[in-house]
């Protein structure tokens, strides 16, 4: 107990209440309440970090006026519960000391803080209900989230969500540098990653590749055949959020392959002022900086904006492969009204790189090879930019009765350009003879290959009462279209040799070699129904009606010849049924079931479009929900049936690919995820998850991918003395993967392996921290992908960086 000399006024104050605790009338406690109950009824915005509770407390009564009253020694080495969100003020304090070990009372416009027992002082018999995390993330110290709307559209948890959904949120961001998508892809359950090329990232769940990726839940489409995969690419700086729904997703999509979802929510602006700067350095001259200003624009916070801008330029292990990114992100959001919120955006990357990575995985007489992960077979002069800018708006429009009317629209534009390529045949074919380094290469002097997006969607969903409760409704519209333009220059091929490939020269050539066009357009009408027959049964039931159209043109202008293809079905219909059982009011069990309709933009060896996947995805698990929403946990088991599923068949005499269609596939597995707060200052991210893909004689398909994979990765913030230190570590087992080559008579096989990493940060005063992170600690040597062509892609070697954060 601190002597009389080191009591504060607020001290002093709570002893003299204590001391004349026994001589308050009742009836004087009782003339409090209406001042107590009126003081809770205000809310305010707040947006205050874990931290010190001694700091947060502080912060807490600048912000709202109240008076709080504790002693010092009591909340010495405690960490707060961070608030983000609009608050009334039981709520904000119940939160802001959840795990703590204190007990408050209310009295007006006071509130007094103690240690919890028996004889704990209450000044009011006030009823308190604790405040979940919401659905941003920044500022919350959280690893999970405590709304999510894209399985369903509606704003439900994810124990109430009868799908497997995985969240990465801003500060699992920040603790592990993930600084790209395919970086938080990699550590999120049920997810591999593949490669085609250096910059053509196919990520994969649940034995198919995800197609679809949403902005602030407006669909947007990805198709690799031109290697245009700008969503592939995206920096994390302007997130708050990845959502990751693993299945089906159809009655929010439409058209769409059974493996899942990737939704990125950007960051919003604030009511308050909030900025910082970020700065980082890394092995291999791995540069980089950011900054990020947020607040209200008049007095009132009625308007208000957000800036965040990021620069990186990197070498990297490979050899003249280097990389470069800009991004600037501009928002602004208004309340109209009281119950009218406009927001409107523009969001630009550009992405520049040098060289190119992977490894040809066999030599001619079909050994596997084992390069050192430096090496590369490509030319340092080639040259790669995307230039990307999204628009972007918003309107939320409240309604009576607890309606509400959203209006959005996001229109992308891509300008992608490849100068001066030269590299290692991009085949199946693809070996290097082991005596002489010599192999196929091929010369493409210019591609351009610009490409649009357009999305739109309305919908209107409220609570409606039916049979004496309360169930949600939600209907809608979306409209997409893809449109994208490539075209090659100057093709042809030759020998070259790796002592020599990096050095070979620009050769000018502007004689055209071939273009390919293609369209996409859809539309699509969906209703869903929450339903609430009794108090622990929820059923969801719902449907899509989608028109799909489909069109593709392949002009071999150098062969003199040209083909076209396409696809249109109108009135396609999606069911979806999901069923959820709460056991306790922290657990429940569901199921869930959907239908398959995947178009195919490829073509089979003849040049005709394989006819659409169709097909079945089941579902069943549990999931729990604990500490007021700040863990989750779910286990889930699943099938999936489809036909027409695709794979790479070969390449034709124009070097382009075609594709076989496999009937009977089935996929099973299981995913198993723990992911938030596990005590107070202690955070968990891990995962076990099991996926096998068969044909129908029962043969294992997609065997690049792993049947498991088990991803950890948890923090610890100490208390009292190293309260400012925050340490992390983690770990990625991926199974056995193999990949086998006709052409060449070959299986290239990489074992399984662990993949460690390790961080640290330590917070120097209220402003300033700094941050430590080591990938790959113990320097395993692997392949992140193998698969599709004769390529391998080696993970990172370790490496160290340090980044420093200032926060005003």
């Amino acid at each position: 107990m601190p002597t009389q000399h080191s009591l504060n006024h607020m001290t002093k104050a709570l002893r003299l209440r204590q001391a004349f605790k026994s001589r308050l009338p009742a009836v004087a406690l009782a003339a409090t309440l209406p001042l107590a109950v009126q003081a809770q009824t205000q809310e305010w915005q707040l947006n205050i970090p874990a931290q010190p509770l001694n700091q947060a407390l502080q912060e807490l009564a600048s912000k709202t006026g109240v008076q709080l009253l504790y002693n010092p020694g009591n909340v010495e080495g405690l960490r707060s519960t961070a608030l983000n969100g609009r608050y009334q003020l039981a709520d904000a304090i119940k939160t802001i000391i959840y795990g703590t070990g204190l007990s408050y009372g209310l009295n007006g416009n006071t509130v007094t803080l103690q240690l919890a027992s028996k004889d704990s002082l209450q000044l009011s018999a006030t009823e308190i209900t604790s405040q979940k995390p919401g659905a941003v993330t920044e500022g919350t110290g959280s690893y999970t989230t405590g709304v999510t709307s894209t399985a369903t559209k509606m704003n439900l948890s994810i124990r109430e969500t009868p799908q497997s959904i995985s969240v990465v949120t801003r500060q699992r961001m920040d603790d592990q540098n993930l600084t790209s998508i395919t970086k938080v892809l990699e550590q999120t359950p049920g997810i591999t990653i593949s490669r085609d090329a250096s910059e053509r990232f196919n990520i994969y769940s649940r034995g198919n590749e995800i197609t679809k990726y949403q902005y602030d839940g407006l669909t947007t489409h990805v198709q690799n055949q031109t290697q245009n995969m700008t969503q592939n690419l995206t920096d994390m700086s302007i997130y708050d959020t990845i959502e990751i729904v693993r299945g089906a997703t159809g009655l929010m999509t439409g058209a769409g392959s059974p493996s899942g979802m990737v939704n990125m929510v950007r960051k919003k602006p604030t009511r308050e002022f909030q900025a910082s700067l970020e700065g980082s350095v890394g092995r291999w001259d791995d540069y980089r900086g950011q900054v990020d200003v947020s607040g209200p624009l008049i007095e009132s916070g009625k308007l208000r904006a957000r800036l965040v801008g990021a620069k990186q330029d990197n070498d990297t292990f490979t050899d003249y492969y280097s990389q470069k990114r800009d991004v600037l992100y501009g928002v602004a959001e208004a309340d109209i009204t009281d119950t009218t919120t406009v927001r409107f955006g523009i969001d630009y990357q550009k992405y520049e790189v040098d060289g190119q990575t992977g490894v040809p995985l066999f030599y001619t007489d079909g050994e596997q090879t084992n390069f050192s992960r430096s090496t590369t077979v490509g030319s340092k002069h080639r040259n790669q930019e995307l230039e990307t800018t999204n628009y972007f708006f918003n309107i939320d429009q409240a309604l009576a009765n607890g309606w509400k009317l959203v209006i959005a629209g996001n229109y992308m534009d891509v300008d992608r350009d490849i100068s001066n390529s030269f590299s290692m045949n991009a085949g199946t074919s693809t070996a290097v003879d082991r005596e002489t380094g010599e192999f196929t290469a091929n010369r493409t002097n210019k591609i351009t290959n610009p490409l649009n997006q357009k999305s739109a969607a309305i919908n209107l969903q409220g609570p409606f009462s039916l049979f004496g409760r309360e169930h949600q409704v939600i209907v809608g519209y979306e409209f997409s279209r893809y449109k994208s333009h490539y075209e090659s220059y100057g093709y042809g091929s030759t020998t070259s040799n790796l002592s020599t490939v990096h050095e070979i020269p620009p050769v000018p050539n502007d004689n055209q070699y071939s273009a390919q066009d293609f369209y996409i357009i859809q539309r699509g009408y969906y209703g869903v129904l929450r339903l609430n027959p009794v108090d622990k049964l929820h059923v969801i039931l719902g449907a899509r009606a989608s028109d799909y159209k489909y069109d593709t043109y392949y002009d071999a202008i150098a062969f003199g010849y040209g083909y076209g293809s396409s696809y249109e079905k109108t009135g396609e219909v999606t069911p979806y049924a999901g069923l959820v059982y709460d056991l306790t009011p922290e657990q429940s069990i569901y199921a869930s079931y959907t239908d398959i309709f995947t178009p195919n933009n490829v073509n089979d060896i003849s040049g005709q479009v394989i006819e659409p996947q169709v097909g079945s995805n089941y579902e069943i698990g549990w999931k729990g929900e604990f500490y007021d929403g700040r863990l989750n946990a779910n286990v889930a088991i699943y099938q999936v049936k489809r036909d027409n599923a695709t794979e790479l068949a070969g390449y034709n005499s124009s070097n382009v690919a075609y594709y076989r269609a496999i009937d009977g596939m089935e996929t099973k597995g299981i995913d198993i995820e723990i992911a938030g707060e596990v005590l107070p200052g202690w955070n968990v991210s891990g995962s076990y998850s099991h996926s096998r893909s068969e044909d129908a004689d029962g043969a294992r398909q997609t065997t690049e991918h792993p049947l498991d994979t088990v991803k950890l990765w948890n923090t610890y913030n100490f208390s009292g003395e190293w309260q400012n230190l925050t340490i992390g570590s983690g770990a990625r087992w991926v199974s056995k993967t193999t990949a086998y080559y006709t052409n060449l008579s070959s299986k290239a096989i990489q074992d399984d392996y662990v993949v460690v990493d390790a961080m640290a940060r330590y917070k120097f005063n209220q402003h300033l921290s700094g941050t430590l992170n080591i990938n790959n600690l113990f320097d395993k040597k692997y392949y992140t992908a193998i698969g599709g062509l004769a390529y391998g892609y080696y993970g990172a070697p370790r490496n160290i960086t340090l980044g420093a954060r200032y926060e005003f």
